[in-house]
């Protein structure tokens, strides 16, 4: 799959681009059905929310699912990552953030490369976000909230929530969000299942409580440049992978087999 110039365009001024009906309904199966083995794996790689204990993010599926691993090189996101940021792509992260119905917790407002550079030393905010709706993802059921060309500002002032979730988190200050959101607003990424997400590195988003009775699931794979790679290696391989060999492409195998 490749951007045409209107989406290309986009993801430069706006800072996210949403794409529709990339994934079939069978691959989207087969994608939840691994997705449940991996989620009731007993791993250190699957975080639990505060509240509840339910599973909140499985990370690190690319070496834990073979499914995955195909998924982050299928072309629907390897090819416009290339058109983005070039060939020379390394597997940063993958997940799958999960809000359960009822009890789907917030994610502070943040923007991934405060993790980056703060915990991993990436040098620049060129890591792409790749995201795959595993279920619909409506108004009600917690979707993602973007604010619009928040990262031509460059990087927002942040710093490390550890209270908020059992995820610690690089946040972006209320005031600043106030008057990032007063001059561009903000808007949600809604979608069917199936549906792709691309975003920059430095752009602010975050998300609410889901209150509906509807799960919400969504795949994120980060691809960055192999010359930004991690300096700092504090965090575990699930988190920022430590293979920054360039993705071979030609190692996808169909979603469907």
């Amino acid at each position: 799959m490749k951007l045409n110039k209107s989406q290309l365009k986009k993801i430069d001024e706006l800072g996210y681009v949403i794409i529709p009906s990339c994934f079939s309904n069978e691959e989207i199966k087969n994608l939840r059905d691994a997705m449940t083995l991996a989620f009731n794996e007993k791993n250190e790689a699957n975080l639990v929310e505060k509240s509840s204990g339910v599973v909140r993010t499985a990370m690190g599926l690319h070496l834990r699912s073979k499914i995955f691993d195909d998924l982050t090189r299928h072309p629907n996101f390897f090819e416009p990552a290339c058109q983005i940021r070039g060939h020379n792509l390394y597997i940063q992260q993958t997940k799958i953030n999960v809000k359960a119905a009822f009890t789907g917790e917030v994610w502070q407002w943040h923007y991934d490369f405060a993790t980056h550079y703060g915990e991993d030393g990436s040098p620049k905010p060129m890591a792409l976000n790749l995201h795959v709706f595993l279920d619909d993802v409506t108004e009600f059921n917690g979707p993602l909230f973007f604010i619009p060309k928040s990262h031509k500002y460059g990087s927002a002032p942040s710093k490390l929530d550890t209270v908020t979730t059992n995820y610690p988190l690089w946040v972006v200050d209320q005031q600043n969000v106030k008057a990032l959101v007063k001059e561009n607003g903000i808007i949600s990424a809604r979608g069917n299942a199936g549906t792709v997400v691309i975003f920059v590195d430095n752009l602010v988003h975050g998300s609410a409580h889901n209150m509906s009775p509807f799960d919400r699931a969504i795949f994120s794979a980060i691809l960055n440049p192999c010359d930004n790679a991690q300096t700092k290696f504090a965090r575990p391989e699930y988190k920022h992978g430590r293979d920054f060999k360039p993705i071979n492409p030609s190692s996808y195998k169909s979603l469907l087999m």
